[in-house]
C-alpha cells in the first residue's frame, strides 16, 4: 500500500488513528490537519508514530522559530539573493503539481556568503518552500484534487569547482536537512539534466543528507532530456530553453520574469572579506622545512581538494605523485603536478583541487624553506573525493 489517503494498509489506518491521538494538544496548530498532511509524516518515518510524532513536534518548534506563518508576507531576502540566486518556479506538470527550477551553473556561492548571512539563506529557501506550499494548495482548489508534491528541474551545467567550495557544500547540507526535516514528502521528482562528468563526485558530498526514498526519486536523464520533461510536463508549461514553447509575454525563450539565471555577485555587494573555515588539521612548520601528507589514490579520477591558511605569513604549496621508478631497485619518483608556490593565505584562505587522473600516492607539501627566522602556523583540510561509481543515465 502506497500510505496515503485511500491506499492503507490495516496497519497504517492504524497508525494514522493513532498518530491524531498523540497529537490532540497541538493538532490546533497544525497548517493543515488533512489526513493527506499527516501521512506526509508517518510516511517519512515508514509508519513509526512515535517518530512521526516526534518530528512534526520539532517542525512545529521549528516554525516559531522561523516564523513561517508570515514569512512571505513579513520578510523579503536581501537584495543579493533576489537577484543572484538563480531558479525559480515556472509552470505546472501534466499533473497539476508546481515545477521548480534549480539552475546551477550561473550560481555563486562563494560571493552569496561573502554578501549575505548563512541564516538569510536559509530563511529564503524556507520561503521559497512555503510559497510551493501555498501554490500547492491553490492548485488542489483549482483541480479539484490533492496536490502536495512538486516537480524540480535540476539544472546542472556549468557545475564546477566553485560549487564544491566547502561552505558552499556545507550550506547545501543544511538546506536539503531543513527540507527532509521540514517538508517530508513534498517532492514528487526530481529531473537532472546536463549533468557534467563533475557530477558523481559532487552528488557524493550531499547524497547522505538525503532519505533513500529522496535519493529513489532522483532522475538523471541523458541526451534526449528535452524529450523526456515533455513526457511528463506539457510545452505550453515548459520554456522554450528546456525543449517546450512557453515563453515570456515579449517572446523571451527563456522566461526571465519567472526564472532567475543569477550571476557573479559584484564585490560591491561583500559585507565581509572571508568566510570562516573549521579546518580539520593545525600543524608549525619549522623554518627552513617543509611539512607534507601522502594520499593514496585507489581509483582514477578522484578529486584531490585542498582548502588552507597561514597564520601572520605566507606559505609555500605544491602537490606531487609517487610513481616507481623503473630500476631494478624499484626506486620511487616524484612527479610534479603543482609546483611549489607562496601563497598569502594569512590574508585570503586558499582553496583548490585537482582530478587524479591516475591512482597513486599523492603529496601534499606545505613549503616554508624558503624562511630562515619564521615557523609557520597552517591550519588545512584536505579530502580525496571518490566519484559516485559510474553513474548510468537513468530514465523516467
Amino acid at each position: 500500500m502506497s500510505g496515503r489517503v485511500g491506499d492503507l494498509s490495516p496497519k497504517q489506518a492504524e497508525a494514522l488513528t493513532q498518530f491524531k491521538e498523540r497529537l490532540e494538544d497541538v493538532f490546533n496548530q497544525l497548517p493543515n490537519q488533512s489526513d493527506h498532511y499527516l501521512l506526509r509524516w508517518l510516511r517519512a518515518r515508514s509508519f513509526n508514530v512515535p517518530k512521526a510524532e516526534a518530528m512534526l513536534r520539532k517542525n512545529l518548534d521549528f516554525c516559531k522559530h522561523m516564523k513561517v506563518d508570515k514569512i512571505i508576507q513579513n520578510w523579503r531576502p536581501p537584495e543579493v539573493i533576489e537577484r543572484y540566486v538563480s531558479g525559480g518556479l515556472c509552470g505546472y506538470d501534466r499533473e497539476g503539481s508546481p515545477v521548480w527550477y534549480d539552475i546551477i551553473g550561473p550560481l555563486d556561492p562563494k560571493g552569496l556568503l561573502l554578501s549575505a548571512s548563512k541564516q538569510d539563506c536559509l530563511r529564503t529557501k524556507v520561503r521559497d518552500a512555503e510559497i510551493l506550499r501555498q501554490e500547492c494548495e491553490k492548485q488542489s482548489e483549482k483541480l479539484g484534487k490533492y496536490i502536495e508534491a512538486i516537480t524540480i528541474i535540476y539544472d546542472c551545467e556549468g557545475l564546477g569547482m566553485k560549487h564544491l567550495w566547502k561552505p558552499a557544500v556545507e550550506l547545501y547540507g543544511e538546506v536539503l536537512t531543513l527540507f527532509e526535516e521540514n517538508y517530508p514528502e513534498s517532492l514528487k521528482r526530481l529531473f537532472l539534466i546536463k549533468a557534467p562528468k563533475l557530477f558523481p563526485i559532487a552528488y557524493n558530498l550531499v547524497k547522505h543528507f538525503l532519505r533513500e526514498e529522496t535519493r529513489q526519486k532522483i532522475i538523471i536523464l541523458g541526451a534526449n532530456w528535452k524529450e523526456v520533461l515533455r513526457n511528463y510536463i506539457d510545452a505550453d508549461q515548459l520554456p522554450v530553453i528546456y525543449g517546450g514553447s512557453r515563453t515570456d509575454t515579449d517572446g523571451n525563450p527563456y522566461c526571465k520574469t519567472m526564472l532567475n539565471y543569477g550571476g557573479v555577485v559584484p564585490k560591491s555587494y561583500y559585507v565581509r572579506e572571508s568566510i570562516k573555515v573549521q579546518y580539520d588539521q593545525n600543524v608549525t612548520v619549522s623554518r627552513g622545512s617543509f611539512y607534507q601528507l601522502e594520499y593514496e589514490v585507489l581509483f582514477p579520477n578522484c578529486l584531490l581538494r585542498w582548502q588552507f591558511a597561514s597564520e601572520g605569513s605566507d606559505i609555500g604549496f605544491g602537490l606531487f605523485l609517487k610513481t616507481k621508478g623503473n630500476d631494478t631497485k624499484k626506486r620511487e619518483d616524484v612527479q610534479e603536478i603543482i609546483p611549489i608556490q607562496r601563497y598569502n593565505s594569512h590574508l585570503v584562505p586558499e582553496d583548490g583541487s585537482h582530478t587524479c587522473e591516475d591512482a597513486g600516492i599523492y603529496v601534499v607539501r606545505f613549503d616554508n624553506t624558503y624562511s630562515v627566522i619564521h615557523s609557520k602556523k597552517i591550519s588545512f583540510t584536505v579530502d580525496v573525493l571518490l566519484p559516485e561509481g559510474q553513474m548510468m543515465t537513468k530514465q523516467a
